[in-house]
């Protein structure tokens, strides 16, 4: 089934790229005036890029960028933001539950165990993650989202220099004054409301949402319920604009925890039984804010400063223990930017102060508590050239310093106080891109990123500082080409990388409840990204309208330098990345205001550990959507829609826990079970 799933999928790719005979020598063109859409992956509406904003040039940028928006946002029930990440290529977010997920981008993070901490992620130019590299981007609904951009790999020293890329969100801006409300239930008692609306005047605007989401889980131990509210502001002067953001978010979900291979076979909804037997769970509260203020100085001459927060107060119910934790955080960022006909230059800072204070217990006897404060500090410098119309060279850098403090709180173990200053990182990028014609982009980049250890890593296992754990560094070298085609009808983009890796950060699981973090040497990360949309369908010799996209991911990830526990691994691949994954949508309007969409996905095969004994088989899903539209005289317009994912009950792990360790004699635990075959309904009212 997997297999033939996949090449039914590429079968349906080649028919649409039989449009491409002979496109090439129609015309050679002049260049797209500078109207037209910036060069993204995926382009969906007439926006502005945030990501590269430099000048009216910016679509010349080079380099790979992935926007997603509108009713893309949403392609199935909307509760949970895989199903959007999962339809760029090159992006892999896996969901054991609503709130266990991990991102990988180009294989960047697999190893991670519970979260994900090798990209940046930002809401509205504030960052969400964390001092020490963690990004829980799917702590907010898609519902209150506008659009998002991904950048794959090191690619905009704008964002930092991780090493998987950055995930950017950004909140609505609508002209228009304007209520929706949603609402969904479906499988496993899943309820999904929310409530936006924008305020215009004639200088200021207010845009909120306040979102809701509970269910009772597929899983025993599985219940999960989250609220959010968003709301953002903005001003409007002839010289200056001012934004804010503020961001409320509180959850509380059971854990269920992963499961054996002869659990995930048998007994797929049931929980892990030390997690069941003590009802464990984990409640977050969120909170962050920011301000931006934007100047023009001069006609070539521009400022921008982001003042930001955040704070977090979580807890979670273990077997071995609880642990509580609580973060504060401030930050600045700044941006000075001089644009002229042929250059660009941007200069930037980027600083932030973080506490986080955690403990542990066990029936109300304190086990330990620690206080770490973190301090990052990154400057960056962006210079685009552009020699000729159709040629555009960019250069950038970032210089990174971060320090650790650990302060010990708990005396009965004696004091494991400690600090940690890392060097200064100096991470280099250099891109070009070339218009050839109206119909080809070609560009090409070479660009250095790293990322820090967690917690866990910088710490031994007896809990004092580790002075040898180093970040992470590698080298990213990418090509690509974007095409636009038969009149906009056919849009593509190809791009090969490679990433040279160093310093691997290994995490290991000493028992349940301790992790530590090595440098395990070096990897190798290949893979090819293929996306492609299609209108050609879209005339009067089909019913109705027709849109398809289709992206592909082959990647290959390998250990070239790696030795663990006296085992050598060279030569193997990385756990947890699949070296296929490919999904197609198909969107058909058969009446103006009927949409009925299919969208197939493919995973393939992927090994669960570094010995590679051990692999998980791909797996084929298949999810429907019906949606049709309703003018309403008076009050705007009503959306009524309708779906079923995993249609044909593919059994299947949503989310794999690598190189898991067996406790005494119980078997390893690898598997999160997906979620069987699940209906869900909804009406949206816009008014």
């Amino acid at each position: 089934m997997p297999i033939k799933g996949l090449t039914f999928i590429l079968s349906v790719a080649l028919l649409l790229l039989s449009g491409l005979t002979n496109i090439f020598s129609q015309n050679t063109g002049q260049l797209p005036a500078g109207t037209q859409s910036p060069d993204t992956a995926i382009v969906l509406e007439k926006i502005t890029i945030e990501g590269f904003r430099l000048s009216r040039y910016q679509r010349l940028f080079p380099g790979n960028l992935a926007v997603v928006s509108g009713d893309e946002l949403v392609p199935a029930d909307g509760t949970n933001l895989a199903a959007t990440l999962n339809t760029i290529p090159g992006v892999n977010m896996q969901s054991g539950t609503y709130a266990t997920n991990r991102i990988v981008i180009r294989g960047m993070g697999s190893r991670t165990p519970y979260n994900t901490n090798r990209i940046r992620s930002y809401l509205n130019d504030i960052p969400l993650t964390t001092a020490d590299g963690i990004s829980t981007p799917e702590d907010i609904d898609a519902a209150g989202l506008g659009r998002i951009e991904v950048i794959r790999g090191p690619a905009s020293a704008l964002y930092g220099s991780g090493l998987g890329g950055s995930i950017n969100l950004f909140t609505p801006e609508k002209l228009q004054q304007e209520g929706i409300f949603n609402m969904s239930y479906g499988s496993f008692n899943t309820l999904r409301t929310s409530l936006s609306g924008t305020v215009n005047t004639a200088k200021s605007g207010w845009w909120g949402s306040l979102s809701h989401l509970n269910s009772g889980g597929y899983r025993d131990n599985n219940e999960f319920k989250r609220t959010t509210f968003i709301t953002t502001g903005r001003w409007r002067q002839p010289k200056w604009t001012m934004k804010s953001t503020l961001m409320l978010t509180g959850s509380e979900g059971e854990i269920p925890s992963s499961l054996s291979k002869t659990q995930f076979e048998n007994n797929p909804r049931a929980a892990a039984s030390n997690w069941a037997a003590i009802e464990g769970y984990k409640r977050i509260r969120k909170a962050l804010a920011g301000i931006t203020l934007t100047s023009s100085l001069s006609p070539a001459l521009s400022s921008q400063l982001t003042l930001h927060g955040k704070w977090s107060d979580n807890f979670e119910k273990r077997p071995f223990n609880n642990l509580g934790d609580r973060t504060l955080s401030a930050g600045i960022r700044g941006k000075l930017s001089y644009n002229r006909p042929a250059t660009d230059w941007v200069l930037g800072i980027d600083w932030s102060a973080e506490q986080y204070k955690w403990k542990l217990d066990l029936d109300n006897v304190l086990l330990n508590e620690n206080r770490e404060n973190r301090n990052l500090l990154g400057l960056f410098g962006i210079m685009n050239y552009r020699p000729a119309q159709r040629l555009s060279i960019s250069l950038a850098a970032t210089l990174n310093h971060i320090r650790y403090q650990l302060t010990d709180l708990f005396a009965g173990d004696g004091d494991q106080s400690g600090s940690r200053h890392f060097p200064v990182i100096f991470s280099p990028r250099f891109g070009i891109n070339y218009v050839a014609n109206n119909y080809l982009t070609l560009y090409a980049s070479a660009g250095h990123g790293f990322s820090m250890p967690s917690p866990e890593e910088t710490l031994l296992p007896a809990g004092t500082v580790n002075p040898d754990i180093r970040p992470e560094q590698g080298i990213q070298y990418e090509a690509g080409t974007r095409m636009n085609l038969l009149n906009e009808a056919l849009e593509a983009e190809i791009s090969v990388y490679w990433i040279e890796l160093d310093n691997l950060l290994l995490t290991k699981r000493i028992t349940e409840d301790i992790f530590t973090g090595i440098n395990a040497g070096k990897t190798r990360h290949q893979g090819l990204e293929l996306l492609l949309r299609s209108r050609i369908l879209d005339s009067g010799n089909f019913p109705g309208k027709l849109k398809t996209t289709f992206s592909y991911t082959f990647s290959r990830n390998r250990f070239i330098d790696f030795t663990d526990d006296g085992n050598t691994y060279d030569g193997n691949e990385l756990p947890g990345i699949p070296e296929h994954y490919a999904q197609l949508q198909l969107n058909w309007n058969p009446a103006e205001k009927l949409e009925l969409s299919t969208h197939f996905l493919y995973t393939g095969n992927q090994h669960i550990n570094d010995a590679n004994t051990m692999a998980y088989e791909g797996f084929f899903l298949l999810n429907l959507k019906a949606l049709a539209q309703f003018n309403l005289k008076k009050t705007g317009k009503l959306r009524v829609f309708a779906g079923v994912n995993n249609l044909t009950n593919t059994h299947y792990a949503s989310m794999l826990l690598v190189n898991a360790p067996a406790f005494g004699n119980s078997e390893p635990r690898y598997y999160y079970p997906g979620l069987p075959k699940h209906f869900y309904a909804g009406v949206e009212v816009r008014f």
